[in-house]
């Protein structure tokens, strides 16, 4: 069998990154000193790290993050005030292993929405199935799923994440119906998954801004129950970032 046919065979299983991983080989006269087991596991690596690349690149355009923030990137600056022990022991996702939810809060500019997205980055370089989602464009959407009798689709969605971010809480007030598909999306994810909440009203208002006694109790009683707490200070990153760059004037 002649090279070029071992090739176009390694192609036809899909194999590409054996293929790129051989075809390198051929490139660099360094591999002639290995021996074939040394090879074949040179080989085998890149077909590993092809594969896990493309889950990567899937999972991220599954999940719609707003913003590609990679944790190499976090700004510690001391006027952010981040809990840097706090952070890397999120980055190692156990309180998604662990379905545990995370709460991260703030005011205005201060990254909460950049960080959310980071986390759920790392989550997905792990494996973890992450989706994003602004709050009162979720809810809007639900509103028309209640219409067009594809709700329980979307909720089974919803569901199946490891990982769900809800981002802008608090942002846009509740409707009756969006308490209760609020309370319904949070019960279908109690127990079996995480979600991350971010929002600029501080966790204490959450109660009155759900503005409904009893739903609010149960909405919040599956939020915060074996939840993390990760609250931003400091300046505003946009004025941070505008700080730092050079004077054109």
């Amino acid at each position: 069998m002649t090279l070029q046919i071992t090739i176009e065979q390694l192609r036809r299983l899909k194999l590409s990154g054996m293929v790129a991983g051989l075809e390198h080989q051929l490139s660099q006269t360094a591999y002639l000193e290995l021996s074939f087991e040394q090879r074949l596991g040179h080989l085998v690596d890149a077909e590993t790290s092809s594969r896990d690349n493309q889950r990567l690149r899937r999972l991220l355009k599954n999940a719609r993050l707003k913003v590609h923030a990679e944790p190499e990137a976090i700004d510690y600056r001391p006027t952010r005030e981040i809990n840097r022990a706090l952070v890397g022991d999120l980055l190692t996702c156990q309180w998604i292993e662990q379905r545990q939810n995370l709460l991260v809060t703030g005011q205005t500019g201060t990254g909460k929405t950049w960080l959310a997205c980071c986390f759920a980055v790392q989550a997905a370089r792990k494996g973890i199935t992450v989706g994003y989602r602004r709050v009162g464009r979720l809810l809007e959407d639900m509103e028309i799923a209640h219409a067009d009798g594809s709700l329980p689709k979307l909720r089974q969605q919803l569901a199946k994440l490891q990982l769900l971010v809800l981002d802008d809480f608090g942002l846009v007030p509740l409707t009756a119906r969006g308490r209760s598909d609020l309370l319904e999306l949070l019960d279908d994810r109690v127990g079996t998954s995480s979600t991350l909440v971010a929002g600029q009203l501080p966790i204490k208002d959450w109660h009155g801004f759900i503005n409904d006694p009893a739903l609010a109790d149960a909405i919040l009683d599956r939020l915060i129950h074996s939840s993390i707490k990760l609250t931003l200070r400091g300046e505003s990153m946009r004025k941070l970032k505008s700080a730092d760059q050079p004077s054109t004037g």
